[in-house]
């Protein structure tokens, strides 16, 4: 494992010489995910590195969890509280689709938490700017193979660290860089809205999907769920369709 992490942090090294960027920032939220990063660039960058906290509408445990990495990484900080922005943005949009007739409260919850995404994005590009950062990601590979980020949310980012690892081998790395137990041991979920989680809003369990891309036998049931939302997902891992006009 200390292998392994040395290379990521070289390879992050390598990232920000080639952009010609002074360092890099992590959203972090309080899961695993983040904290790992926030570690990583830590290590990388110990002068230059930057963990966001950018609550919206979020939990108190949530909060102190994404305190205790920022804390046990001894990253610097900074907090962007984006309640007020999201539902003041929010807000806007809903009263003119209602003006028009044309609101669609099933996809309600949703574009709200696209939108929390979206946001979450925005502010850390915009902090990047102002210290010529890298914005890093934080996805892994059963999160990138089933699509389950937001387009432009935390799918924007400038690089993925952890994308080819899965969620248990994140894990295995978060125990070894002495991530917050409870960081390590607690429910996968994007923070999207109250009581959300990964595994419960996707339909199937992060072991099973590591299975899967480790080639393990899993159930027809799960299998169908996984490609199911692989399929659907095409779309936020590869580039934008282009018309040619020859």
């Amino acid at each position: 494992m200390e292998n392994e992490v040395n290379k990521i942090v070289k390879w992050l090294q390598e990232q920000v010489k080639q952009a010609q960027v002074d360092g890099l920032l992590v959203g972090v939220s309080g899961g695993l995910d983040s904290a790992v990063v926030a570690n990583l660039i830590k290590r990388a960058c110990p002068d230059n590195s930057l963990g966001v906290m950018m609550p919206i509408y979020t939990s108190d445990s949530n909060l102190y969890d994404a305190r205790d990495v920022i804390e046990q990484a001894s990253i610097d900080s900074l907090i962007v509280d984006l309640t007020d922005t999201h539902h003041v943005m929010y807000e806007q949009i809903q009263n003119r689709l209602k003006e028009k007739g044309q609101f669609n409260k099933a996809n309600d919850q949703l574009a709200g938490a696209n939108l929390r995404a979206r946001l979450r994005m925005s502010t850390l590009y915009t902090i990047a700017t102002n210290y010529n950062y890298l914005v890093v990601g934080t996805d892994n590979a059963a999160e990138w193979y089933t699509g389950y980020f937001t387009k432009y949310g935390d799918g924007g980012v400038d690089i993925l660290p952890i994308v080819d690892f899965t969620k248990t081998e994140v894990r295995e790395i978060a125990a070894f860089l002495g991530v917050p137990e409870q960081v390590v041991t607690k429910k996968p979920s994007a923070d999207l809205w109250e009581n959300q989680t990964d595994e419960k809003e996707m339909g199937v369990a992060y072991d099973v999907i590591d299975a899967y891309l480790k080639g393990e036998e899993i159930s027809a049931e799960d299998k169908a769920t996984i490609e199911r939302m692989h399929e659907r997902s095409e779309h936020k891992r590869t580039s934008l369709p282009k018309y040619n006009r020859n």
